[in-house]
């Protein structure tokens, strides 16, 4: 009898992170349910935001010497869906540039390997649960420009926020700019149950759903809680990521205990 080796005889699945952050891996290790054949790589990202820039005119865009490296090492993998999970490149990039960087990607990581970005991830998540006016949430570190793009990006694509909330993560951080937030110590600091009470206070009634952004943000483990309290669907980045990225993979494998997309 073997123990289990989390070995991807299912599906390999990748993701191309931020590459000081912890939150991804953890997250997406923590809604694999073991057993299912699934596993995960990462590949690290320290380009600015978005990772691909647009070329003049947003006629194509330009691969960051970090994707161009990850998607060398994990080409030999042979995974069967690969996202870029970071979602201020989708929100910065705008319209169209989730398509231009999967052309981009692509080719480099070889015929097979489908590929997906977490702003396709989480409209396509939005969508299977019905949500059409969410409540956007965004992470403390997220400036006044990537949170006017996170409203735009989303109405632009159909899914017009009912309103949104720039998480506070209370008095030690306030003094901080949000760019130096995480520099500063609270990417690993972040507590989710202060997270829970401000969306549960903030959310407002015309909004029929949550959408929690950012993949550097802890949010998992209170997406029950909040469907539970709210009685709508919460959507977080990567748990869209992880839920497309297994759908693209053709692999039905129902998680419990991480909002109903992926009960479903």
């Amino acid at each position: 009898m073997t123990s289990n080796d989390n070995w991807g005889w299912r599906a390999r699945l990748g993701l191309f992170i931020v590459g000081h952050e912890a939150i991804p891996e953890a997250e997406w290790w923590a809604m694999t349910p073991p057993g299912a054949g699934v596993s995960l790589h990462a590949a690290r990202v320290a380009a600015r935001a978005p990772w691909l820039a647009w070329r003049d005119g947003n006629k194509g865009v330009e691969l960051a010497d970090d994707l161009v490296r990850g998607c060398r090492h994990l080409a030999p993998m042979q995974l069967a869906a690969v996202t870029i999970a970071h979602s201020s490149s989708s929100l910065l990039g705008g319209k169209g540039w989730d398509e231009a960087a999967i052309a981009a990607l692509a080719p480099l990581l070889g015929t097979g390997t489908r590929v997906t970005t977490n702003g396709l991830d989480t409209q396509a998540a939005l969508r299977a649960v019905g949500v059409e006016r969410p409540f956007l949430v965004l992470p403390p570190w997220f400036d006044d420009r990537t949170v006017a793009a996170g409203l735009a990006y989303y109405a632009d694509h159909g899914l017009p926020p009912a309103g949104h909330l720039r998480y506070d993560p209370g008095r030690k951080w306030r003094d901080l700019p949000p760019g130096e937030l995480v520099s500063g110590g609270l990417g690993l600091a972040q507590e989710v149950e202060p997270l829970y009470r401000q969306i549960r206070a903030a959310c407002p009634a015309a909004a029929d759903g949550v959408l929690i952004a950012g993949t550097g943000f802890r949010c998992v483990a209170i997406l029950e809680a909040l469907e539970r309290d709210l009685k709508r669907p919460a959507i977080s980045a990567n748990q869209a990521s992880l839920w497309h990225c297994l759908r693209l993979a053709n692999v039905a494998a129902p998680i419990s205990g991480y909002g109903s997309l992926l009960r479903g």
